[in-house]
């Protein structure tokens, strides 16, 4: 499938149509639909990222969120809402979203974030699934579950390995407590999150503090320049 198209999920007009214009502009090829339910079929289409709204007419914007992850485990997803609180935020990620935009927003952060995403859609396109993960100076090869930084091996327990794959896999993006929880210990979150924070401080320590963001409330996020 070709990584070149944007869909535009908005049913505010002035809100859609300025967007559309903006990303033309930039060379970005763009189509727009204005409920959920097209947009479902539009994105089995060639789409590389979709920009949602979750206040749509149709359905929820959260359970549109849901479905194409559902259907398109490549797709980049960027909400784009009014909502923003700390629940709905979680929400969307947990739903499958790869980044959270709050509007009002600024149009040069729409950009970056939008070639941000069109970036990882592409190399996650030509990657061999067999290829071990790289970012920010970590490669983590998850068939023989073993790590570097900087050339150097690094000294694992399981779930830490786990975790820190889970990570540099999504670097960039946000990875919610709810999917790291789910991912890595195999849980559904209850409120808790004491043992994931302790691996994460491990991780810290053998990575350097700066490898990993905390997103207070939401989760964390490995960051990769």
């Amino acid at each position: 499938m070709a990584f070149s198209g944007i869909l535009v999920v908005e049913d505010d007009e002035a809100i859609a149509s300025g967007l559309a214009r903006v990303l033309d502009g930039h060379g970005y090829a763009v189509r727009r639909v204005d409920r959920g339910r097209p947009a479902l079929a539009a994105a089995r289409e060639e789409v590389a990222l979709v920009i949602l709204d979750l206040g749509l007419p149709d359905m929820d914007g959260i359970d549109v969120c849901r479905r194409l992850r559902l259907s398109r485990p490549d797709l980049a997803i960027l909400i784009l809402s009014a909502r923003d609180q700390e629940l709905d935020i979680v929400a969307g990620l947990d739903a499958g979203a790869d980044d959270y935009l709050v509007k009002p927003f600024r149009l040069s952060e729409l950009l970056a974030r939008v070639r941000a995403h069109l970036r990882r859609a592409a190399a996650v396109a030509d990657r061999d699934p067999a290829e071990p993960l790289s970012a920010a100076g970590v490669t983590v090869d998850p068939a023989a579950r073993r790590a570097w930084r900087d050339g150097a091996e690094l000294d694992l327990r399981p779930k830490e390995f786990d975790l820190l794959a889970l990570l540099v896999a999504e670097a960039g993006r946000v990875v919610s407590r709810e999917r790291i929880m789910r991912d890595v210990w195999d849980t559904d979150w209850l409120g808790s999150t004491k043992t994931l924070d302790m691996h994460v401080l491990a991780l810290r320590r053998k990575l350097g503090a700066e490898a990993i963001t905390t997103l207070r409330g939401i989760g964390y996020r490995f960051e990769a320049p």
